[in-house]
């Protein structure tokens, strides 16, 4: 096949078409460093020049204070589920998490292998088809740190704003919607994102951290796993994921050149999810949406068809009017679309027109 399907994988996902083009046209060879950006050193002035401007981007598109400093890891988001409680809960201090679907308790598992990590809310009960009310939380005045997932993939529930936490930093797993919004930082001890969700392929993960906590890192931490040495060798301890960067850095030129930063870009994600859950609800009996309408995600839209049947038809069809990687989760069942950033909004018309005549047919 060598047209392009609308994607709707929930990761690794769509990247923007321009730059995808500009990938191409530089492939070969990167302008100025006379070779491909698969070739160069991680020490050399045009990949410094790539990671410093895709350190840019990130700050002016997030208004990320100094205070913060920026880090581009390895290991996506699971190696970060083991890295916070080791750098931020030490010397056996509790931790607190809130679990709103899978990845959230992915984080939680991996926590409590480290040490004290305690639930201060969940919704396995229901499924996880529901966010927490701020009186529903049972919260630790003394947590080394709390954290959630803001966006779960698997599930489609978002939260609309960071739980409150008082003094305890806030520690999030922005992985599926990290910059589909704009975000105080300031809210944040640290925040999270593996890119292939929203910012760019698999491989970078992008740590941003009040370095105020960076002062928790113990210095018999092993070195990768440690975050100050990451900060203070401006993520260069290692050699990086120099291909990844350099793409989460076009990704971001995007965001703010073609797009228009983020404020434009979360008008436009707003505008694709509600086209969607208009069908939804237009046909209550036949998609039946995995979570509450009021904790829909933006990124990812759950629902269930009336059969194991209607589904698989849906999605042979679906594929017909090129429309691709609608399968949902096996803990969930049914379809998932996933319409991140880079979605275009005709493939989400497109997939708005195909659920209207399918349910017309098959309702």
């Amino acid at each position: 096949m060598s047209e392009r399907t609308f994607n709707f994988s929930a990761g690794p996902a769509a990247l923007p078409v321009p730059v995808l083009e500009k990938i191409r046209d530089e492939m070969l060879v990167l302008p100025g460093a006379g070779a491909s950006i698969l070739e160069i050193s991680h020490r050399s002035k045009p990949f410094e020049a790539i990671i410093a401007a895709a350190e840019a981007n990130l700050r002016s598109l997030l208004s990320i204070p100094d205070e913060y400093a920026v880090l581009f890891l390895q290991g996506g988001s699971r190696l970060q589920f083991s890295m916070i409680p080791m750098n931020l809960a030490p010397g056996g201090a509790s931790a607190d998490y809130l679990i709103t679907g899978t990845w959230g308790k992915s984080a939680l598992d991996e926590a409590k292998k480290i040490g004290p990590a305690r639930v201060a809310y969940s919704s396995a009960e229901s499924n996880f088809d529901r966010l927490p009310t701020p009186d529903q939380l049972d919260l630790d005045p003394n947590a080394a740190y709390l954290h959630y997932t803001c966006n779960e993939t698997i599930q489609g529930v978002q939260f609309a704003t960071e739980p409150k936490t008082g003094d305890v930093p806030l520690v999030c797993d922005a992985s599926s919607d990290f910059l589909h919004r704009p975000l105080t930082i300031g809210h944040y001890g640290l925040l999270y994102a593996c890119a292939q969700k929203n910012a760019g392929p698999a491989g970078v993960t992008v740590v941003i951290i009040d370095k105020k906590l960076l002062e928790r890192s113990a210095d018999n931490l092993p070195g990768y796993l440690n975050y100050k040495i990451h900060a203070d060798n401006d993520s260069l301890w290692n050699t990086p994921p120099t291909f990844a960067i350099y793409v989460l850095k076009l990704v971001t030129d995007w965001l703010k050149d073609d797009i228009g930063g983020l404020d434009k870009m979360y008008q436009q994600n707003k505008t694709k999810a509600e086209m969607l859950y208009e069908v939804l609800d237009a046909y209550p009996a036949f998609y039946q949406g995995h979570a509450q309408p009021a904790c829909r995600s933006l990124m990812n839209v759950t629902f269930r068809l009336p059969s194991d049947d209607l589904t698989a038809k849906f999605l042979a069809e679906a594929k017909e009017h090129n429309l691709a990687d609608l399968k949902g989760h096996r803990s969930v069942g049914g379809i998932r679309a996933s319409i991140y950033n880079a979605m275009p909004v005709e493939g989400v018309v497109t997939l708005r027109n195909f659920m209207d005549k399918f349910a017309n047919a098959n309702a």
